[in-house]
């Protein structure tokens, strides 16, 4: 961040929103006991706070979260059945005054953005941790936020935002604006329900699928569209803002998160990169002069688009609860600010003044937060779900900090949103901040579902993000960096086959017809066969094959076939296994190197076996040789599409026997509220529809047959 110097506000009007304390009579009400309304990392970050005030705490839990970390993290919690309950806020509110809890903290997400429910639990007598209902629903609906900014002088998109809803008029209103354009929800949030639109062709559809995916995130009224100009090159830039019950408002810095995927944040930082000082104050200004504009109070996040080709920047909307990324804002400005939405909703004034928060960010330097998702990067950011097989976090000190859901064991279920946890950083400056944020992301491992942290590590290394040329569009323009094919080196596939080899019984005959063991007779060999699950890889399921000799105690000779190359082989390997239950940590001496490996063999999925080495993660199959599947009759199964993850099929495109081809719709299906179109990746006919709508499937699960006379070709 350039030095933002305190006399460069002396002609700006922040002092207006610094009332003295001393000439303030506030009725301070301590809050000492508190119901978490959600669930999760942030019901665990709440309830670390609270319990650091001395404040009791009770947590809720559904069905799905039984089990869950934040179930068991407070003395009390409650069950609330079905995966909808944390929406259930008159039951909520019920349980609250039944328990005789004083306060009660929604978190982010579900109920946390609800203007009735902030307002049952005014009526109730219940402190509701949070804004005012009338200011969240000032804020909340989008087209009513803009004509609040707009007469509060906060500069807004061009746009239409009224109630004429018709396809047609809106269509009117998108060709007076000009494409591309965006359609969004007035009730939108996390990329729910938006869409861009590039030409007037694909208008209607776009609209249809925005309204059908916003009707079943946010509920009736949800579908109720605004129509704005797209930007081409946007970045999202945020601003923490704080307000107490006594006209004081403050800005905590601004973030910027402009690195996304379906319109949701995969990373977020502050202080902005290549932002210059009269921009970043003014954004600033805005924001808290956009919080003072509806009477806000307590923490709140004004989201503003800023055009990269003329600096220009205008309100989008704005999240009137804590955010995702609160943690960024936290590391440079050395605050709690759960902590402060305590103190505010208790009555008490702003720990900080402006110009003090302006001290401390200079002094702390940058932050940046990377979301840990249950997701698959090189199949479009799909979500996963599943078992917590295997888990390893990075060590955490006063500069890296995780806040996570999950431990090892645990089920992320589909039934949610696909964060596990956040990462997050502090350095010095920014270059040292994304060092320590991938040093860090090396240390996390994750076995029994799909995560984006691959990914997240190739994005620490891309030039165009260590520069700061950051803009919503970043992944897909830089696409050909982030995904560039990998090599899997020959030392991967030795050290699995050596994992295998020590972590298999020894009284085993497995089907390459070689006994199991890390047997000690000298000459014993040993045959494997992998698959490279890992789709970066140019040679997209390489088949490799890998033989073991070992000659003595530890010592061993290998030999590694690739197809269209030479054998290798590598001798005199020292190898030293350290096998438990399935795992494997192995150190070999290779000619020239020493590499530390840890192998892990899915229990669910015999075949399947992840290795951890050089801060790389490489997934593996362990394949049967063919003569073991003829002698067993396996065959190929019949060309199909298959559900990608768990999901709800919302409706069927095609019938069977019809004629389709390659890119055409045949289902659409929802997982964690998000809708996916599954399009036929080849030309055939139908044969089987093997659901209906309505219907919930595993990832797997096959969904369309095609007849095998035309998948063949």
């Amino acid at each position: 961040m350039r030095s933002i110097k305190p006399r460069n506000l002396r002609h700006r009007p922040f002092s207006r929103y610094l009332s003295s304390s001393s000439s303030l009579q506030s009725q301070i009400t301590p809050i000492t006991s508190l119901l978490i309304a959600n669930r999760g990392e942030i019901a665990l970050r709440i309830n670390k706070t609270a319990e650091r005030l001395g404040i009791k705490t009770t947590t809720l839990y559904t069905d799905p979260d039984a089990t869950s970390q934040h179930a068991s993290c407070s003395s009390h919690s409650i069950g609330l059945g079905a995966a909808n309950g944390y929406l259930d806020g008159e039951r909520i509110v019920k349980l609250a005054k039944q328990h005789g809890i004083q306060a009660l903290h929604p978190g982010y997400g579900f109920l946390s953005e609800n203007s009735a429910f902030a307002k049952r639990c005014e009526q109730e007598g219940i402190v509701f941790v949070g804004p005012p209902a009338q200011a969240m629903a000032d804020m909340g609906n989008k087209a009513r936020s803009k004509e609040i900014m707009t007469q509060a002088g906060v500069p807004c998109v061009p746009g239409y935002h009224g109630s004429e809803q018709g396809e047609a008029e809106l269509l009117d209103h998108a060709k007076r604006i000009q494409f591309p354009v965006l359609l969004k929800s007035v009730r939108g949030g996390g990329g729910k329900g938006m869409r861009i639109v590039m030409e007037e062709s694909e208008f209607l559809q776009q609209l249809k699928s925005a309204r059908a995916e916003a009707k079943a995130s946010f509920g009736e009224g949800g579908e109720v569209m605004l129509v704005e100009k797209y930007i081409i090159r946007p970045r999202h830039v945020e601003v923490q803002v704080f307000a107490d019950k006594h006209g004081n408002c403050v800005a905590l810095g601004e973030r910027d998160c402009s690195v996304q995927r379906r319109h949701q944040k995969i990373l977020e930082e502050s202080p902005a990169p290549d932002l210059d000082d009269v921009t970043r104050l003014d954004l600033w200004e805005k924001a808290r002069m956009a919080a003072l504009a509806v009477g806000y109070v307590g923490a709140g996040t004004v989201e503003f688009i800023l055009d990269k080709d003329t600096g220009d920047f205008y309100f989008m909307e704005m999240n009137t609860r804590l955010q995702v990324e609160h943690p960024v804002s936290e590391m440079v400005t050395g605050t709690d600010l759960v902590e402060w939405q305590f103190r505010i909703a208790a009555g008490e004034t702003l720990p900080l003044t402006q110009k003090e928060i302006i001290d401390r960010i200079q002094e702390r330097g940058a932050a940046i937060e990377a979301r840990i998702y249950a997701e698959n990067p090189e199949k479009g950011f799909i979500p996963d779900s599943g078992n917590l097989v295997y888990l390893k976090t990075p060590k955490t000190d006063e500069d890296i900090r995780i806040d996570a859901g999950f431990i090892q064991g645990d089920t992320v279920t589909e039934a949610y949103d696909g964060m596990i946890a956040k990462l997050i950083v502090r350095g010095r400056d920014r270059e040292t901040a994304i060092r320590k944020l991938e040093l860090a992301l090396r240390d996390y491992e994750v076995v029994g579902l799909s995560t984006n942290i691959e990914f997240l590590k190739r994005l620490c290394r891309s030039p165009a993000f260590i520069e700061g040329d950051v803009e919503t569009g970043f992944i897909d323009k830089w696409k050909a960096d982030l995904f560039d094919p990998v090599v899997i080196n020959p030392e991967v596939y030795i050290q699995a086959a050596l994992g295998v080899f020590s972590t298999q019984p020894t009284d085993l005959i497995e089907p390459h017809g070689e006994s199991l063991g890390f047997g000690l007779s000298s000459g014993s060999e040993r045959q494997f066969t992998f698959k490279s699950l890992d789709v970066l890889d140019p040679k997209e399921g390489e088949v490799v094959d890998v033989s073991i000799t070992q000659k003595g105690n530890s010592l061993f000779d290998a030999r590694i076939t690739r197809k269209g190359e030479d054998p290798q082989v590598l001798e005199n390997l020292v190898s030293s296994p350290v096998p438990s239950s399935g795992n494997s940590s192995i150190t070999t001496f290779f000619p020239h190197t020493r590499i530390e490996t840890t192998i892990i063999q899915d229990p669910n999925n015999d075949n399947k076996i992840t290795i951890f080495q050089h801060g790389t993660k490489t997934e593996l199959s362990l394949l049967p040789p063919t003569w073991y599947e003829k002698a067993l009759g396996l065959k190929e199964v019949a060309a199909s599409v298959a559900a990608p993850m768990p999901c709800k099929v919302l409706k069927i495109e095609v019938k069977e026997g019809d004629k389709v081809t390659k890119g055409t719709p045949l289902v659409v299906i929802e997982s964690m509220k998000m809708e996916t179109v599954i399009r036929s990746p080849q030309d055939g006919i139908i044969k089987k529809l093997a659901h209906k709508e309505g219907d919930k499937c595993k990832a797997g699960t096959v969904l369309v047959v095609f007849e095998e006379e035309e998948a063949t070709q």
